[in-house]
């Protein structure tokens, strides 16, 4: 449950969650038109905020809105935001949309856009000795996948359809390809490579996955990024899935059947290994 003492950043103001509010007739609530962004925060820092801040500018040219702050501004409130709720680890939300009109499917042409910042402690990653189940499904979602749009109805049902069959995550297919999860990157290992699905409109570029790609690239993994078939996700010896807020967890069922040998994979436990020796090194100031 939301703690409504926890300070919010609404247009200008930091003030107590429960006294922020948003009018009826924004056009994120009316229409979905809007974007938002997940940041995670370790020992009070910040995690790769230029990459998240570029891809907020991305989806913002995207549904054509111009973004209200510039970057030394957004770091200036997400910093005071951090600060004014405890510091620590922290995972910010942050939402732009159009902002207050009349209702109507055309841009307004005087509105001014409604900017949210929130920020929640961040629990410490489940540590998946066994690994997840997955289920696939096809992808309902529309052709922008690359903005990170307001507009999660699929990607909600989606999820929900993974969590009543005893899932934590959907697999989305598209056109026989797998691009990534509901709310997760995708990743396999076939023949001892590690492959993720190339950027494009098909899904949504993940912060956590471009860093999962340079520790593999750093450390000397074979790697590629190339598209995923139904068949290579079958056939494949280890599944991971990546997000901002579970960071590399390994997928060891999918459809009911094992990923391997069913259990997680000795690839994945380097990268898992790195990526948290990243984390920590961060989270002391050791680097960006």
């Amino acid at each position: 449950m939301m703690d409504l003492s926890r300070t919010v950043y609404l247009n200008g103001e930091f003030l107590p969650a429960g006294e922020a509010k948003v009018s009826v007739l924004d056009r994120g609530f009316l229409f979905g038109d809007g974007v938002y962004e997940v940041i995670p925060v370790y020992g009070g820092r910040l995690f790769r905020l230029d990459p998240h801040l570029a891809r907020l500018d991305h989806s913002l040219e995207g549904i054509r809105l111009a973004n209200p702050l510039d970057h030394p501004a957004w770091r200036r409130v997400l910093e005071r935001l951090v600060e004014a709720n405890g510091g620590g680890d922290q995972s910010i939300y942050l939402q732009v949309t159009r902002g207050v009109a009349a209702r109507d499917h055309g841009f307004p042409q005087d509105a001014e856009p409604t900017v949210v910042a929130m920020s929640n402690p961040l629990p410490a990653p489940a540590v998946h000795r066994e690994g997840v189940e997955a289920i696939t499904v096809e992808d309902i979602r529309w052709h922008y996948r690359h903005i990170k749009a307001i507009t999660l109805l699929p990607n909600v049902l989606l999820r929900q359809q993974a969590l009543e069959m005893g899932a934590a995550e959907a697999i989305l297919l598209h056109d026989g390809q797998a691009t990534e999860g509901a709310a997760s990157n995708l990743f396999v290992v076939r023949g001892g490579v590690v492959t993720t699905p190339p950027k494009g409109n098909l899904l949504l570029p993940g912060i956590t996955r471009d860093l999962v790609v340079e520790l593999c690239r750093d450390h000397g993994l074979p790697f590629e990024e190339a598209p995923v078939y139904e068949a290579d996700l079958r056939e494949a010896e280890e599944v991971w899935l990546t997000s901002s807020t579970k960071e590399v967890v390994p997928v060891t069922r999918i459809d009911g059947a094992p990923v391997g040998d069913g259990r997680p994979g000795p690839l994945w436990g380097r990268v898992s290994d790195r990526f948290r020796a990243y984390k920590e090194a961060f989270s002391h100031g050791e680097v960006d």
